[in-house]
């Protein structure tokens, strides 16, 4: 059965057109809503929401570049500092390295003190009261110093073949005095001893005494210095011998210093008391000058004090002498030095005023003890040619040594005294003058 339509469109009820008409109304608030907020948002955000968030993005990123910009930079900043104080602690470094050495240095020098206080108290004894009434004697002998090989290590490993118990002869010599050399190492050669030395001040010296097996020591060459020792005179040669010295007493070896015009007859060493710093021979020629003396100076304008005491005795010898290794010898061969070099002036005459000058007001005396040798083992040629010769007695005595330094013609009178000491020549010293010709 065919059903039956009611026409081409079906018609609503009055109810559903109702609900019909509500939906529409709807759907066009929705939509003009929509169009609203688009204008809003178009009107807002002409470059869309999203290219809001691509600038928001940009900025985040520009500020994270130039955070990261910030911090390269600082870090080079960091690292320039940091440069920079390494530097200063490397100069801090090295400033701190010169300071421990230097005080490394002063705590040697102070340990050094410390065991020579040791020793002089261990040389002194204990504490102790005084004696009875002349009976109290000091003693005067200082200890020696600790030897620093690290001053001249060569010169440290010759002394220790040839020095003999830590003693030795020592002379300086140039080409100038060759013939000199040879009569002073003959003496000691016919003696027997065997702990001497000669400092060579140039090469033609060496060789000499190396070809006659005699110990030498050629230094090393100090400018401005070492020419003067080849070329100069016996004074000029005598400046040096201070600077020298003090290499042996700071390796701890007592010297016996002997200019080349002596003639050795007997050993040195059996004849040395030791208990000195300085222990020297004397320029003076009979007990009261070598020995001392009160000469009184009379000034007759003081009327009842016209009197004046005083102390005199002539000097010691610079050209020959015993030095121990001690405080007091090593300062005593630094002054004379430096006045040498500072001032010049006679070698012996620097010597003896540092020896012997007092403590005053602006000046420390050097506290150096001394003794002074026996002036008939001991002889300097004006002793010699001006008393023994002529005395019967003394003639008869066997000096120790015998120093021609009273008299320039030494070459002559060294041989004399060999010919009338050693051949037995009794007339070997009539040709010479008491003096000299000039």
């Amino acid at each position: 059965m065919i059903g039956r339509r009611d026409g081409p469109l079906m018609r609503p009820s009055s109810s559903g057109g109702a609900a019909y008409s509500l939906r529409k109304s709807r759907i066009v608030a929705a939509v003009s809503v929509g169009i609203l907020l688009g204008c809003i948002f178009a009107f807002l955000y002409p470059h869309g929401i999203f290219a809001f968030n691509s600038q928001f993005t940009t900025r985040r990123l520009s500020k994270l570049d130039s955070q990261v910009l910030s911090s390269s930079c600082e870090s080079a900043d960091k690292v320039n500092l940091l440069k920079s104080e390494i530097a200063a602690a490397s100069n801090k470094n090295a400033e701190l390295k010169k300071q421990v050495k230097e005080l490394t240095e002063r705590l040697k020098l102070a340990e050094q003190v410390k065991d020579l206080a040791q020793k002089q108290v261990m040389v002194m004894g204990e504490a102790h009261k005084a004696g009875p009434f002349g009976t109290v004697k000091s003693l005067r002998t200082n200890p020696t110093v600790i030897p620093d090989e690290s001053v001249n290590p060569r010169l440290a490993k010759i002394l220790e073949k040839v020095a003999i118990e830590r003693e030795i002869i020592v002379a300086l010599a140039n080409s100038n005095v060759k013939e000199m050399v040879e009569v002073w190492f003959s003496s000691i050669k016919r003696v027997g001893i065997h702990n001497y030395i000669v400092v060579a001040l140039d090469d033609e010296i060496a060789q000499f005494c190396e070809s006659n097996n005699v110990p030498v020591y050629k230094r090393d060459p100090d400018v401005g210095i070492d020419p003067i020792g080849k070329t100069g005179g016996n004074h000029v040669v005598s400046a040096l011998k201070f600077r020298i010295l003090r290499e042996f007493l700071v390796l701890g070896y007592s010297v016996l210093l002997s200019d080349v015009d002596i003639v050795y007859l007997q050993n040195p060493f059996n004849h040395l008391y030791r208990d000195s710093d300085v222990e020297s021979m004397s320029d003076g020629h009979n007990n009261m000058t070598a020995y001392g003396y009160n000469d009184v100076f009379n000034e007759p304008a003081m009327g009842w004090a016209q009197y004046a005491h005083t102390m005199r005795i002539w000097v010691y010898n610079s050209g020959f002498f015993y030095i121990r290794p001690t405080i007091p010898s090593i300062e005593l061969l630094d002054r004379v030095a430096t006045r040498l070099n500072s001032g010049g002036g006679w070698d012996q005459a620097l010597f003896n005023e540092e020896l012997f000058f007092p403590s005053r007001p602006g000046f420390e005396g050097l506290h150096a003890a001394k003794r002074t040798m026996d002036i008939y083992l001991f002889m300097n040629s004006k002793v010699l040619f001006k008393t023994v010769r002529k005395d019967a007695n003394l003639s008869k005595l066997m000096p120790v040594i015998v120093h021609v330094n009273y008299h320039p013609d030494k070459l002559p009178r060294m041989k004399a005294v060999v010919e009338f000491y050693v051949n037995g020549k009794k007339d070997a010293l009539e040709p010479f003058p008491d003096g000299s010709k000039w």
